[in-house]
Protein backbone atom coordinates (compact mmCIF):
# COMPACT_ATOMS: atom_id res chain seq x y z
CA UNK A 1 0.00 0.00 0.00
CA UNK A 2 1.35 2.84 -0.90
CA UNK A 3 1.52 6.46 1.63
CA UNK A 4 2.12 9.61 1.21
CA UNK A 5 4.49 11.91 2.28
CA UNK A 6 7.59 10.23 1.05
CA UNK A 7 10.48 9.25 3.32
CA UNK A 8 13.09 10.25 1.43
CA UNK A 9 13.56 13.56 3.00
CA UNK A 10 13.78 12.97 6.23
CA UNK A 11 16.16 14.87 8.99
CA UNK A 12 18.84 12.78 10.11
CA UNK A 13 18.48 11.21 13.45
CA UNK A 14 20.58 10.84 16.42
CA UNK A 15 20.71 8.36 19.82
CA UNK A 16 20.51 10.69 22.96
CA UNK A 17 21.06 10.07 26.64
CA UNK A 18 18.57 11.63 29.10
CA UNK A 19 20.20 12.20 32.91
CA UNK A 20 17.47 10.65 35.01
CA UNK A 21 16.83 10.32 38.74
CA UNK A 22 18.98 7.51 39.86
CA UNK A 23 17.93 6.03 43.77
CA UNK A 24 18.66 2.42 42.83
CA UNK A 25 18.89 0.05 45.88
CA UNK A 26 22.16 -1.82 46.21
CA UNK A 27 20.52 -4.87 48.17
CA UNK A 28 17.07 -5.22 47.40
CA UNK A 29 16.95 -8.79 49.31
CA UNK A 30 18.44 -7.39 52.38
CA UNK A 31 15.96 -4.49 52.28
CA UNK A 32 13.07 -6.43 51.82
CA UNK A 33 14.21 -8.70 54.72
CA UNK A 34 14.61 -5.73 56.94
CA UNK A 35 11.57 -3.98 56.24
CA UNK A 36 9.35 -7.08 56.87
CA UNK A 37 11.16 -7.87 60.20
CA UNK A 38 10.01 -4.55 61.48
CA UNK A 39 6.51 -4.65 59.87
CA UNK A 40 5.96 -8.25 61.84
CA UNK A 41 7.86 -7.47 64.86
CA UNK A 42 4.88 -7.52 67.19
CA UNK A 43 2.76 -10.43 65.26
CA UNK A 44 2.88 -14.18 65.86
CA UNK A 45 3.30 -16.18 62.20
CA UNK A 46 4.22 -19.49 63.43
CA UNK A 47 1.92 -22.47 62.26
CA UNK A 48 0.05 -19.34 60.00
CA UNK A 49 -0.48 -19.64 56.02
CA UNK A 50 0.03 -16.06 54.61
CA UNK A 51 -0.78 -15.59 51.23
CA UNK A 52 1.28 -13.21 48.87
CA UNK A 53 0.09 -11.57 46.28
CA UNK A 54 1.57 -11.04 43.21
CA UNK A 55 0.54 -9.08 40.35
CA UNK A 56 0.96 -9.09 36.10
CA UNK A 57 3.46 -5.94 35.96
CA UNK A 58 7.07 -5.75 35.14
CA UNK A 59 8.66 -4.49 38.16
CA UNK A 60 12.14 -4.10 38.50
CA UNK A 61 13.98 -6.94 40.65
CA UNK A 62 10.12 -8.67 41.45
CA UNK A 63 11.49 -12.07 41.63
CA UNK A 64 14.21 -11.04 43.98
CA UNK A 65 11.52 -9.14 46.03
CA UNK A 66 8.96 -12.61 46.05
CA UNK A 67 11.73 -14.99 47.30
CA UNK A 68 13.54 -12.95 50.15
CA UNK A 69 9.87 -12.26 51.32
CA UNK A 70 8.75 -15.77 51.37
CA UNK A 71 12.31 -16.83 52.75
CA UNK A 72 11.61 -14.03 55.64
CA UNK A 73 8.50 -15.61 56.58
CA UNK A 74 9.16 -19.22 56.54
CA UNK A 75 12.17 -17.79 58.98
CA UNK A 76 9.21 -16.45 61.15
CA UNK A 77 7.33 -20.04 61.42
CA UNK A 78 5.00 -19.03 58.41
CA UNK A 79 3.57 -21.10 55.70
CA UNK A 80 3.67 -18.86 52.83
CA UNK A 81 2.39 -19.75 49.26
CA UNK A 82 1.78 -17.07 46.36
CA UNK A 83 -1.37 -16.56 44.65
CA UNK A 84 -1.86 -14.18 41.30
CA UNK A 85 -3.55 -10.87 42.12
CA UNK A 86 -4.15 -9.44 39.05
CA UNK A 87 -7.82 -9.48 38.50
CA UNK A 88 -8.80 -10.91 34.64
CA UNK A 89 -5.13 -10.74 33.12
CA UNK A 90 -3.49 -14.08 31.66
CA UNK A 91 -7.30 -14.37 30.14
CA UNK A 92 -9.20 -14.74 33.55
CA UNK A 93 -7.69 -18.57 33.73
CA UNK A 94 -5.70 -20.08 36.23
CA UNK A 95 -3.19 -21.61 33.77
CA UNK A 96 -2.83 -18.20 31.86
CA UNK A 97 -1.94 -16.73 35.48
CA UNK A 98 0.43 -18.56 36.47
CA UNK A 99 2.31 -17.99 32.53
CA UNK A 100 2.32 -14.82 33.42
CA UNK A 101 4.41 -15.26 36.72
CA UNK A 102 6.39 -17.50 35.14
CA UNK A 103 6.94 -14.95 32.34
CA UNK A 104 7.90 -12.29 34.94
CA UNK A 105 10.51 -15.00 37.18
CA UNK A 106 8.20 -16.20 39.80
CA UNK A 107 7.59 -19.98 39.68
CA UNK A 108 7.30 -22.22 42.46
CA UNK A 109 11.04 -23.30 42.33
CA UNK A 110 12.42 -19.98 42.18
CA UNK A 111 10.35 -18.28 44.90
CA UNK A 112 10.45 -21.27 46.91
CA UNK A 113 7.06 -21.53 47.76
CA UNK A 114 3.71 -23.11 46.07
CA UNK A 115 1.68 -20.79 44.01
CA UNK A 116 -2.39 -21.35 44.17
CA UNK A 117 -3.90 -19.93 40.92
CA UNK A 118 -7.65 -20.73 42.04
CA UNK A 119 -10.16 -17.75 40.46
CA UNK A 120 -12.11 -18.53 43.18
CA UNK A 121 -13.74 -15.83 45.06
CA UNK A 122 -15.78 -15.07 48.34
CA UNK A 123 -18.19 -11.96 48.54
CA UNK A 124 -17.49 -11.05 51.83
CA UNK A 125 -20.73 -8.15 52.16
CA UNK A 126 -21.44 -5.23 50.03
CA UNK A 127 -20.17 -1.41 50.63
CA UNK A 128 -22.88 1.35 51.30
CA UNK A 129 -23.10 2.24 48.16
CA UNK A 130 -23.88 -1.73 47.11
CA UNK A 131 -20.53 -2.86 45.58
CA UNK A 132 -20.14 -6.22 45.86
CA UNK A 133 -16.81 -7.03 47.55
CA UNK A 134 -15.41 -10.01 46.65
CA UNK A 135 -12.00 -12.30 47.80
CA UNK A 136 -9.92 -14.89 46.19
CA UNK A 137 -10.82 -17.91 48.69
CA UNK A 138 -7.38 -19.27 48.76
CA UNK A 139 -6.23 -15.60 50.71
CA UNK A 140 -9.08 -15.44 52.43
CA UNK A 141 -8.57 -18.59 54.01
CA UNK A 142 -4.79 -17.68 54.84
CA UNK A 143 -3.58 -16.17 57.91
CA UNK A 144 -2.61 -13.70 56.82
CA UNK A 145 -2.31 -11.91 53.02
CA UNK A 146 0.91 -9.84 52.37
CA UNK A 147 0.62 -7.75 49.08
CA UNK A 148 3.10 -7.29 47.09
CA UNK A 149 2.93 -4.35 44.10
CA UNK A 150 4.77 -1.24 42.44
CA UNK A 151 3.52 2.43 43.93
CA UNK A 152 2.76 5.10 40.84
CA UNK A 153 0.24 6.90 39.22
CA UNK A 154 -2.56 5.31 38.03
CA UNK A 155 -3.10 4.80 34.24
CA UNK A 156 -6.81 5.82 34.58
CA UNK A 157 -7.53 8.71 36.44
CA UNK A 158 -5.49 11.44 38.86
CA UNK A 159 -5.44 11.21 42.50
CA UNK A 160 -3.33 12.37 45.24
CA UNK A 161 -4.35 9.52 47.47
CA UNK A 162 -4.74 6.43 45.41
CA UNK A 163 -3.29 5.03 42.30
CA UNK A 164 -1.63 1.74 41.18
CA UNK A 165 -0.21 0.22 44.83
CA UNK A 166 -1.21 -1.89 47.19
CA UNK A 167 -4.83 -0.48 47.93
CA UNK A 168 -5.85 -0.94 44.01
CA UNK A 169 -4.72 -4.50 43.97
CA UNK A 170 -6.41 -5.20 47.65
CA UNK A 171 -9.82 -4.89 45.34
CA UNK A 172 -8.80 -5.37 41.99
CA UNK A 173 -6.15 -7.92 42.63
CA UNK A 174 -7.60 -10.40 45.62
CA UNK A 175 -11.20 -9.43 43.79
CA UNK A 176 -10.07 -11.92 40.96
CA UNK A 177 -12.15 -10.97 37.65
CA UNK A 178 -15.30 -11.22 39.52
CA UNK A 179 -14.00 -8.26 41.67
CA UNK A 180 -12.51 -6.38 38.97
CA UNK A 181 -15.54 -5.94 36.80
CA UNK A 182 -17.59 -4.70 39.87
CA UNK A 183 -15.16 -2.14 40.60
CA UNK A 184 -14.81 -0.94 37.18
CA UNK A 185 -18.66 -1.05 36.64
CA UNK A 186 -18.94 1.10 39.34
CA UNK A 187 -16.35 3.44 38.79
CA UNK A 188 -17.84 3.77 35.37
CA UNK A 189 -20.10 5.71 36.61
CA UNK A 190 -19.22 6.87 39.72
CA UNK A 191 -15.30 7.57 39.16
CA UNK A 192 -12.31 5.18 40.05
CA UNK A 193 -11.29 7.52 43.01
CA UNK A 194 -14.45 7.31 45.10
CA UNK A 195 -15.06 3.85 44.02
CA UNK A 196 -11.23 2.53 45.18
CA UNK A 197 -11.31 4.54 48.40
CA UNK A 198 -14.48 3.02 49.21
CA UNK A 199 -14.12 -0.98 48.70
CA UNK A 200 -10.29 -0.91 49.64
CA UNK A 201 -11.54 0.67 53.37
CA UNK A 202 -13.95 -2.01 53.36
CA UNK A 203 -11.93 -4.56 52.46
CA UNK A 204 -9.19 -2.91 55.27
CA UNK A 205 -12.06 -3.03 57.86
CA UNK A 206 -13.19 -6.58 57.11
CA UNK A 207 -9.69 -8.57 56.76
CA UNK A 208 -7.84 -9.67 59.18
CA UNK A 209 -3.74 -9.74 58.55
CA UNK A 210 -3.20 -7.53 55.40
CA UNK A 211 -0.22 -6.28 55.12
CA UNK A 212 2.32 -4.98 52.24
CA UNK A 213 5.04 -4.21 50.48
CA UNK A 214 4.97 -0.81 48.47
CA UNK A 215 7.92 -1.11 45.78
CA UNK A 216 8.90 2.47 44.22
CA UNK A 217 10.86 2.89 41.23
CA UNK A 218 13.64 5.40 40.21
CA UNK A 219 13.45 6.87 36.61
CA UNK A 220 15.35 4.42 35.00
CA UNK A 221 12.92 1.78 36.06
CA UNK A 222 15.37 0.25 38.96
CA UNK A 223 14.14 -0.36 42.51
CA UNK A 224 14.70 2.43 45.03
CA UNK A 225 12.32 2.15 47.77
CA UNK A 226 10.87 -1.06 49.42
CA UNK A 227 8.29 -0.43 52.86
CA UNK A 228 6.36 -2.80 54.40
CA UNK A 229 3.22 -1.57 56.64
CA UNK A 230 -0.01 -3.08 58.02
CA UNK A 231 -3.30 -2.34 56.08
CA UNK A 232 -4.04 0.25 58.84
CA UNK A 233 -1.13 1.83 57.62
CA UNK A 234 -1.87 2.23 53.64
CA UNK A 235 -4.43 5.38 53.33
CA UNK A 236 -1.73 7.35 55.41
CA UNK A 237 1.76 5.98 53.63
CA UNK A 238 0.70 5.15 49.98
CA UNK A 239 0.17 9.18 49.35
CA UNK A 240 3.50 9.74 50.37
CA UNK A 241 4.51 6.97 48.09
CA UNK A 242 2.67 7.78 44.99
CA UNK A 243 4.46 12.05 45.51
CA UNK A 244 7.70 10.10 45.37
CA UNK A 245 6.83 7.77 42.34
CA UNK A 246 5.72 10.60 40.51
CA UNK A 247 8.69 12.68 41.19
CA UNK A 248 10.83 10.60 40.17
CA UNK A 249 9.12 9.02 37.28
CA UNK A 250 11.02 9.85 33.50
CA UNK A 251 8.82 11.77 31.03
CA UNK A 252 9.53 12.45 27.20
CA UNK A 253 12.02 14.99 26.67
CA UNK A 254 10.60 17.12 24.40
CA UNK A 255 7.11 19.37 24.78
CA UNK A 256 6.28 19.38 20.98
CA UNK A 257 6.76 15.89 19.19
CA UNK A 258 5.03 15.14 15.80
CA UNK A 259 5.76 11.14 15.69
CA UNK A 260 6.05 9.49 18.67
CA UNK A 261 7.55 5.92 17.62
CA UNK A 262 7.10 3.47 20.42
CA UNK A 263 8.92 -0.15 20.03
CA UNK A 264 6.71 -2.10 22.42
CA UNK A 265 4.07 -2.26 24.36
CA UNK A 266 2.95 -5.17 27.18
CA UNK A 267 1.01 -5.26 30.02
CA UNK A 268 4.31 -5.90 31.66
CA UNK A 269 5.01 -2.26 31.00
CA UNK A 270 1.80 -0.80 31.75
CA UNK A 271 -1.81 -1.55 33.15
CA UNK A 272 -2.86 0.04 29.58
CA UNK A 273 0.11 -1.19 27.23
CA UNK A 274 1.85 2.43 27.28
CA UNK A 275 1.59 4.71 30.85
CA UNK A 276 -0.58 7.36 29.44
CA UNK A 277 1.54 9.72 32.14
CA UNK A 278 4.25 9.10 29.64
CA UNK A 279 2.35 9.67 26.64
CA UNK A 280 -0.10 12.12 27.66
CA UNK A 281 -3.65 10.00 26.39
CA UNK A 282 -5.46 7.83 28.05
CA UNK A 283 -8.59 5.78 27.01
CA UNK A 284 -11.13 7.40 26.22
CA UNK A 285 -9.03 9.63 23.99
CA UNK A 286 -8.20 12.98 26.13
CA UNK A 287 -4.90 14.53 26.98
CA UNK A 288 -3.03 13.98 30.13
CA UNK A 289 -0.17 16.74 29.92
CA UNK A 290 -1.78 19.87 28.42
CA UNK A 291 1.57 21.51 28.54
CA UNK A 292 2.75 18.31 26.08
CA UNK A 293 1.98 17.69 22.66
CA UNK A 294 2.49 14.51 20.83
CA UNK A 295 1.03 14.47 16.98
CA UNK A 296 0.33 11.08 16.51
CA UNK A 297 1.90 7.64 17.71
CA UNK A 298 2.78 4.70 15.98
CA UNK A 299 3.06 1.73 18.10
CA UNK A 300 5.22 -1.03 16.55
CA UNK A 301 5.18 -4.85 18.35
CA UNK A 302 3.94 -6.55 21.37
CA UNK A 303 6.48 -7.29 24.83
CA UNK A 304 6.80 -11.11 25.15
CA UNK A 305 5.86 -10.86 29.06
CA UNK A 306 2.02 -9.78 27.36
CA UNK A 307 1.01 -12.99 25.93
CA UNK A 308 -1.01 -11.40 23.12
CA UNK A 309 -2.79 -8.75 25.63
CA UNK A 310 -2.59 -5.63 23.50
CA UNK A 311 -5.05 -4.02 25.82
CA UNK A 312 -4.27 -0.40 25.63
CA UNK A 313 -3.75 -0.55 21.75
CA UNK A 314 -6.30 2.13 21.23
CA UNK A 315 -4.01 4.48 22.22
CA UNK A 316 -2.29 4.65 19.14
CA UNK A 317 -2.90 6.35 15.92
CA UNK A 318 -0.55 3.63 13.85
CA UNK A 319 0.60 0.25 14.98
CA UNK A 320 2.33 -1.97 12.51
CA UNK A 321 0.13 -5.54 11.05
CA UNK A 322 2.76 -7.31 13.45
CA UNK A 323 1.47 -6.22 16.29
CA UNK A 324 -1.78 -6.57 15.01
CA UNK A 325 -1.21 -10.44 14.22
CA UNK A 326 0.57 -10.81 17.72
CA UNK A 327 -2.94 -10.13 19.66
CA UNK A 328 -4.75 -12.38 21.75
CA UNK A 329 -8.30 -11.70 21.25
CA UNK A 330 -9.29 -13.37 23.57
CA UNK A 331 -6.54 -12.11 26.86
CA UNK A 332 -7.46 -8.22 25.47
CA UNK A 333 -11.05 -8.65 25.14
CA UNK A 334 -11.20 -10.36 28.40
CA UNK A 335 -9.25 -7.24 29.91
CA UNK A 336 -11.32 -4.84 28.11
CA UNK A 337 -14.69 -5.90 28.84
CA UNK A 338 -13.51 -6.68 33.21
CA UNK A 339 -12.43 -2.70 33.05
CA UNK A 340 -15.67 -1.87 30.98
CA UNK A 341 -13.12 0.01 27.91
CA UNK A 342 -13.65 -0.63 24.33
CA UNK A 343 -11.50 2.18 23.18
CA UNK A 344 -8.60 0.62 24.25
CA UNK A 345 -9.02 -2.38 22.53
CA UNK A 346 -9.69 -0.62 19.60
CA UNK A 347 -7.40 -1.77 17.03
CA UNK A 348 -5.81 1.83 15.11
CA UNK A 349 -5.27 1.55 11.33
CA UNK A 350 -1.82 -0.80 10.32
CA UNK A 351 -0.03 -1.33 7.87
CA UNK A 352 2.94 -3.87 6.92
CA UNK A 353 5.74 -2.31 7.40
CA UNK A 354 7.74 0.48 9.42
CA UNK A 355 8.15 3.07 6.19
CA UNK A 356 4.32 2.97 5.99
CA UNK A 357 3.35 3.11 9.43
CA UNK A 358 5.80 6.14 9.83
CA UNK A 359 4.28 7.68 6.26
CA UNK A 360 0.83 7.72 7.98
CA UNK A 361 1.53 9.00 11.03
CA UNK A 362 3.79 12.15 9.74
CA UNK A 363 0.52 12.53 7.55
CA UNK A 364 -1.90 12.25 10.88
CA UNK A 365 0.23 14.42 12.79
CA UNK A 366 0.64 17.16 9.47
CA UNK A 367 3.91 17.59 10.12
CA UNK A 368 6.57 18.05 6.86
CA UNK A 369 8.85 15.50 7.21
CA UNK A 370 11.74 17.27 6.19
CA UNK A 371 11.33 18.82 9.53
CA UNK A 372 9.86 16.18 11.50
CA UNK A 373 10.55 16.24 15.12
CA UNK A 374 10.06 12.25 15.75
CA UNK A 375 11.13 10.74 18.98
CA UNK A 376 11.46 6.71 18.67
CA UNK A 377 11.76 4.97 22.60
CA UNK A 378 11.81 0.96 23.38
CA UNK A 379 8.81 1.12 25.67
CA UNK A 380 7.25 3.85 28.54
CA UNK A 381 9.43 2.35 31.01
CA UNK A 382 12.86 3.21 29.17
CA UNK A 383 13.30 6.59 28.87
CA UNK A 384 16.96 7.03 29.61
CA UNK A 385 18.16 6.63 26.02
CA UNK A 386 16.06 7.19 22.73
CA UNK A 387 16.51 8.20 19.07
CA UNK A 388 15.42 12.28 18.26
CA UNK A 389 15.56 13.65 14.94
CA UNK A 390 18.11 15.85 14.28
CA UNK A 391 15.62 18.98 14.64
CA UNK A 392 15.93 18.89 18.39
CA UNK A 393 20.32 18.90 18.54
CA UNK A 394 19.59 22.94 19.24
CA UNK A 395 17.77 22.32 22.24
CA UNK A 396 19.14 19.66 23.83
CA UNK A 397 22.48 21.44 23.06
CA UNK A 398 21.17 23.94 25.63
CA UNK A 399 19.77 21.42 28.38
CA UNK A 400 22.41 19.89 30.67
CA UNK A 401 19.63 16.55 31.25
CA UNK A 402 20.21 15.45 27.76
CA UNK A 403 23.46 14.33 25.46
CA UNK A 404 23.63 13.43 21.99
CA UNK A 405 25.12 9.90 22.41
CA UNK A 406 25.80 9.15 18.84
CA UNK A 407 26.12 12.08 15.59
CA UNK A 408 23.25 12.21 13.28
CA UNK A 409 22.49 9.80 10.90
CA UNK A 410 20.33 8.67 8.17
CA UNK A 411 17.31 6.67 8.82
CA UNK A 412 17.84 3.57 6.72
CA UNK A 413 15.09 0.84 5.87
CA UNK A 414 15.33 -2.79 4.37
CA UNK A 415 14.30 -3.85 1.05
CA UNK A 416 10.87 -4.87 3.29
CA UNK A 417 10.80 -1.69 4.27
CA UNK A 418 11.22 -1.95 7.87
CA UNK A 419 14.35 -0.23 10.11
CA UNK A 420 17.25 -1.80 9.40
CA UNK A 421 18.39 -3.49 12.46
CA UNK A 422 22.31 -3.22 11.58
CA UNK A 423 21.72 0.76 12.10
CA UNK A 424 19.55 -0.32 15.23
CA UNK A 425 21.45 2.31 17.63
CA UNK A 426 18.49 2.08 20.39
CA UNK A 427 18.60 -1.31 20.92
CA UNK A 428 22.16 -1.89 19.98
CA UNK A 429 24.72 -3.12 22.93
Amino acid sequence: MSITPSLSSLPKYMLVEARLENHRLHDTAAETSSQLDAAFSNVDLAGRAVAIAVGSRGIDQLATVVKAAIAKLKSLGARPFIFPAMGSHGGATAEGQQDVLATLGVTEESAGAPINTSMETVEIGRTENGVRVHVSRPALEAGAILLINRVKPHTDFASEQIGSGLRKMLLIGLGKTAGAFECHHHASRRGYEPVLLEVSDFMLNNLNSVFGLALVEDGYHKLARVEAMAGPQFASREPELFRQARAWMARLPFEQIDVLIIDEMGKNISGSGMDPNVIGRRAPLESVNRRQEVGAIYVRGLTPETHGNAIGVGLADVVSARLVNEMDRVSTYTNALSAMSTSAARIPMYFENDAECLSAALRLAGADPARARIVRIKNTLALDRFVASSIYASEIAGRDDLAILQSPQDWHFTAQGDFDPAHDVLNSD
